[in-house]
C-alpha cells in the first residue's frame, strides 16, 4: 500500500473518531445527572452493578409539587423483577411496579411523608413554583453482586414525570480502585495498566529488532505492519488506562473517551490481521508482491472489515438500549465481524497451503504461524460467543477484558518470537533484502531492469543476510526512521530479485541457508 493511501485511511480514522465522540452515549455513569421532563407515567433513569454487601447510592432529587408524588423504584436483575417489567408490551404503570417489596426498601417516595427520602418543602428554589427537595442514599446488600436499575414512576399523574436528580453509584468506598467502578469493572483499570507495561516492552524489544533488520536490510513491510499494530495497542491501552484513572478520580464517565480508545484498538487487530493474510500469501517471504486480483481482493474485504467496525461502533452508540446489559458485539455487525474473522482464517489456510506446496524449506516458519495463528483467530470469536451466553453479566466485562487483552498480547508476542533476528533462531522467515526487492522498480532496458545482471526468474541461492552491520555513509550505524514505514526504498541492489517468485533460500538474520 502506498504512503498516500495510508494518509487517506489516517484521515478517515481522525474523522470517524469525531463521528463516534459526538454521538449520544448511554447513561450507565458512576454520577448520574439529569434534568428529565416526559409525558410518560413510567421511565428508566441509569443502572448500575453493586457489590454484594458494600454498595451505596447517594440520591438529590428536585419534584416540583405540581407534579404530584413521584417514586423512585429499584429493580434488581432477577428474572421476576426487571426483566418481568422492562420492555415487556401492554404493561400499565401499576403492573410494573408489582415486583417491587416494600420490605426489601426498593421504593423511595419523593414526598415529606416518607422519612427516607430526606425530602424538605423549598418554597425558594423556584419562585413562585414549590418544589421538594430529596437529598438521602441507600446501601445494597444480596448474596452477590447484581445489576440494579433504576426507574421513576407516579402511576397517577395527568402530566407527566418532571425530575431534576443527582445520583452517585459506588462500591466499597474505602478503596479508590474500586470505589467508582461498577462491580462488572473491578480489575479492569489494574489489568489495563499491567498489559500497558508489557506492551511497551514488547514495543522497545521489537524496535531493537527493527533496528537490526533495517541494518542487514531485512526490514520488510510485512514487520512494519507488525510495529505499526503493536504501537496501535499501546495507545489504545494508554487512552483506555486515562479513561479509567479519569473514572476512579472523579466518578465521571467520558464514553467518547472510550471510543477512541477502541478505535485504535481495532487499527491494531485489522493491521496485524492483514499482515498474517499478507505472509500466509508469502508476501515478503517468498514473492514480493502480490497478483493484481489478489491485492484487489485483500483490498476489498479490509475495506469491508472496517466499514463494519464503523457500523458496529455506531450501532452502539445510537441503538443500544441503556436499560440492557449488552455486549459490543451483541448487534447485526457485531456478527458480521465474527463471520469476516473466520472468513480471514479460512483464507489464512488457504494461503498458508499454497505457499508451503511452492515453498516446502519455510516450513519452520509456516508450520508454527499457522498452529498459533489458527488458534488467534478462533480465540476471539470463541471469546464473543462465550461471552454472549455463558459468562454472567455481573462480571463480563471483566472477565472479557483480560481474555481480550491476553489473547491480542500472546499474538503480538509469538509474532516477535518467530521473527527474532536471531542466529539461534531457524524460525526466521525473511532472505530477501528490501533493497533487492526495489531493484524491480529500476527503468527496464530492452525488458531487463537496468541493473540486473542475472535471469530475474532464476535467482541461485545467497547470502543475503551479513554478518556485520552495514554502516551510514559517516561510519555510524544505521538508524530507524519510522516515519517512513510504508515507503519503498530508495536504494537498488546491483543484485536483482524477481520480485514475483523469491528464490529457494532463506536466512535467520545473521547467516543464509540454501535449500
Amino acid at each position: 500500500m502506498e504512503e498516500s493511501e495510508w494518509r487517506w485511511f489516517a484521515k478517515c480514522w481522525v474523522v470517524l473518531t469525531i463521528i463516534f465522540i459526538s454521538l449520544p452515549q448511554r447513561a450507565d455513569s458512576v454520577i448520574v445527572e439529569g434534568n428529565l421532563t416526559t409525558r410518560e407515567d413510567w421511565v428508566f433513569l441509569t443502572r448500575f452493578c453493586f457489590l454484594s454487601d458494600d454498595g451505596e447510592l447517594s440520591f438529590t432529587f428536585i419534584v416540583p409539587e405540581d407534579y404530584g408524588v413521584e417514586e423512585v423504584l429499584l429493580y434488581f436483575d432477577d428474572p421476576s423483577q426487571w426483566a418481568s417489567v422492562y420492555k415487556v408490551p401492554g404493561l400499565t404503570c401499576s403492573e410494573k411496579k408489582v415486583p417491587i417489596d416494600d420490605a426489601r426498601n426498593q421504593k423511595i417516595t419523593l414526598s415529606t411523608s416518607y422519612y427516607w427520602a430526606g425530602c424538605k418543602y423549598d418554597t425558594t428554589r423556584r419562585p413562585g413554583r414549590p418544589v421538594y427537595v430529596c437529598q438521602g442514599g441507600r446501601t445494597f446488600k444480596s448474596y452477590r453482586a447484581r445489576w440494579w436499575f433504576i426507574g421513576l414512576a407516579n402511576c397517577s399523574t395527568t402530566k407527566g414525570l418532571q425530575l431534576e436528580y443527582r445520583l452517585h453509584m459506588t462500591n466499597s468506598k474505602n478503596n479508590t480502585f474500586f470505589r467508582e467502578f461498577s462491580a462488572d469493572e473491578f480489575y479492569i483499570l489494574q489489568v489495563d495498566i499491567s498489559f500497558f507495561l508489557c506492551y511497551l516492552v514488547l514495543l522497545w524489544i521489537s524496535a531493537y529488532a527493527a533496528n537490526m533488520l533495517r541494518s542487514r536490510q531485512l526490514f520488510h513491510t510485512t514487520y512494519k505492519m507488525y510495529m505499526v499494530s503493536l504501537g496501535c495497542e499501546v495507545i489504545f491501552l494508554l487512552i483506555k488506562v486515562s479513561y479509567y484513572a479519569t473514572l476512579a478520580n472523579t466518578g465521571y464517565k467520558y464514553p467518547g473517551v472510550k471510543i477512541f480508545a477502541r478505535i485504535f484498538e481495532s487499527i491494531a487487530t485489522l493491521t496485524f490481521l492483514l499482515m498474517l493474510i499478507l505472509l500466509a500469501k508469502g508476501y515478503t517471504v517468498t514473492r514480493g508482491r502480490l497478483r493484481q486480483a489478489t491485492a484487489v481482493k485483500i483490498t476489498v474485504m479490509m475495506t469491508f472489515y472496517i466499514l463494519l467496525y464503523i457500523v458496529m461502533f455506531i450501532w452502539e452508540a445510537v441503538f443500544f438500549d441503556p436499560g440492557l446489559v449488552l455486549y459490543l458485539y451483541q448487534s447485526p455487525p457485531g456478527y458480521g465481524l465474527i463471520g469476516m474473522r473466520l472468513l480471514g482464517w479460512l483464507w489464512f489456510c488457504y494461503a498458508t497451503f499454497f505457499t508451503l506446496k511452492n515453498y516446502p524449506e519455510k516450513n519452520l516458519f509456516y508450520y508454527p504461524l499457522f498452529v498459533f495463528f489458527t488458534l488467534w483467530f478462533w480465540a476471539g470469536p470463541i471469546v464473543i460467543l462465550v461471552a454472549m451466553n455463558v459468562i454472567n453479566l455481573w462480571v463480563r466485562e471483566k472477565v472479557v477484558n483480560g481474555v481480550e487483552l491476553c489473547v491480542s498480547f500472546v499474538g503480538h508476542f509469538i509474532f516477535l518470537i518467530l521473527t527474532r533476528p536471531s542466529a539461534a533462531n531457524k524460525n526466521f522467515p525473511f532472505h530477501v533484502r528490501t533493497t533487492q526487492v526495489g531493484v524491480m522498480d529500476t527503468p527496464e532496458q530492452n525488458g531487463v531492469p537496468a541493473s540486473a545482471s542475472t535471469d530475474l526468474d532464476s535467482f541461485g541461492a545467497h547470502a543475503y543476510a551479513p554478518s556485520t552491520e552495514t554502516k551510514e555513509a559517516n561510519g555510524s550505524a544505521p538508524t530507524t526512521n519510522f516515519m517512513n514505514l510504508f515507503v519503498t526504498s530508495k536504494e537498488r541492489s546491483k543484485e536483482p530479485v524477481n520480485i514475483d517468485s523469491f528464490p529457494h533460500s532463506y536466512s535467520n538474520g545473521n547467516t543464509a541457508y540454501s535449500s
